[in-house]
């Protein structure tokens, strides 16, 4: 492992997670320096392990991009001795994040309460379907759930279409970056006073937190919003337009920009159509609006219009495939591609750091771990001699890839 760099170097994170939402938050936090050791079970690890479509040398492709800069450790919470090895850990931990099912790490006799009694300063981060509180406390959670528990599968999607959920875990990945900023502002107070904290947070909040606009609809109007495809709830024309070879977005979502595009389009007199001389008059008549604006979009590339877009200040854009997008020019100038050399995949690339430093730049990419990979590395500077880290992979409480397969 590279030494950690980054505004958060120094910062020790066991991270008891798996799937997306808790690798997440994880991510994010060892990308910013945090020494993030990755503690999985035993039998197998981390289930994303286990999802082998599409997978790089064997190894599970998901897993390797949601788990890279963690050190990885696989322990046996079932076992006593497992148990009394992560409350060992604790000690010497400024963070622990879970995403089990609520209750879980309780009846495992390592709950909050637990571990405080350790470390009166830990931050205990944990990331459930529905939060630590309220009648659904104890209900599991998925991001496809929490989707349409929220109500976000009611507004994707086209008009008058079966729900349709977001093409992303926006629940999951959402939850884990709820939980990165939870846990540092508990870190910030817990420098100020010295006190730890838990930091609650689940996949229906973080789900429920993407409807601010539709909320503000509901809230003012007692009318729940409805799928509008790409379309903008509140302003119109602000959408996907069908081009000579793909979709452009088009965001007119001001009345100068609005003037602006029917300039670009060569339809000055839309300006005055009383269907669409306010954004009150183009919400009104959107269908209209739209297929006027597509039979002149039609006419030309994508590129053609960027360019004509861009030179009137248009806010525009192409509507990329994922490929289009990781292989922009922009996109690799952002340092949003990295490239990472598995021990076991080879070299194979992921999605960067989205935040960005001048004074502490986050750390250099390293692979995820094999199962296992920094047991004994761990395990040793938390003090345990040779011999005792030997008996706990004979027993089965830990393991680490020479005495297993990774």
């Amino acid at each position: 492992m590279n030494k950690p760099t980054g505004p958060l170097a120094g910062l020790r994170v066991l991270e008891v997670t798996q799937i997306m939402s808790g690798p997440t938050c994880g991510l994010l936090l060892a990308d910013m320096g945090a020494d993030v050791i990755k503690i999985e079970k035993l039998e197998g690890g981390d289930d994303a392990r286990g999802y082998r479509d599409p997978q790089v040398g064997g190894v599970s492709a998901p897993f390797m991009m949601m788990n890279r800069n963690k050190r990885g450790l696989a322990l046996n919470l079932k076992s006593p001795k497992g148990r009394a090895l992560l409350l060992k850990m604790v000690k010497n931990a400024d963070v622990l994040v879970e995403n089990f099912r609520g209750g879980t790490m309780d009846k495992l006799g390592l709950g909050y309460e637990a571990l405080k009694a350790e470390n009166p300063g830990l931050i205990y981060c944990a990331i459930t379907g529905y939060g630590r509180t309220g009648p659904y406390a104890d209900k599991g959670g998925f991001d496809l759930i929490a989707q349409g528990f929220a109500g976000l599968m009611s507004i994707t999607g086209e008009a008058g279409r079966p729900p349709a959920k977001s093409g992303n875990a926006v629940s999951d990945m959402n939850a884990g970056i709820l939980a990165a900023l939870g846990i540092l502002a508990a870190y910030i107070h817990k420098l100020k006073t010295g006190e730890g904290q838990v930091v609650d947070t689940s996949l229906s909040d973080a789900a429920l937190q993407q409807t601010y606009w539709h909320a503000a609809v509901w809230f003012a109007t007692q009318r729940s919003p409805e799928p509008t495809g790409s379309a903008h709830i509140l302003t119109a024309p602000y959408q996907a337009f069908e081009a000579s070879d793909g979709w452009i977005n088009i965001g007119g979502a001001n009345q100068t920009n609005w003037e602006r595009i029917c300039d670009v389009l060569g339809h000055p007199e839309w300006r005055s159509d009383p269907r669409f001389a306010t954004n009150s008059d183009r919400m009104a008549h959107l269908g209209v609006l739209v297929d006027l604006m597509n039979a002149v979009v039609r006419t030309r590339t994508r590129a053609d219009w960027q360019a004509a877009f861009d030179a009137a200040g248009v806010p525009a854009g192409p509507v990329h495939t994922i490929g289009e997008a990781l292989s922009h020019p922009q996109t690799v100038a952002r340092g949003m591609v990295v490239e990472v050399n598995h021990p076991q995949a080879g070299a194979t690339r992921a999605i960067g750091c989205p935040i960005h430093f001048s004074a502490s730049p986050d750390r250099s990419s390293t692979p995820a771990p094999l199962l296992g990979q920094h047991t004994r590395e761990v395990l040793r500077e938390f003090d345990l001699p040779e011999a005792e880290i030997d008996a706990l992979v004979a027993e089965g409480v830990v393991s680490e890839p020479s005495s297993r397969s990774g």
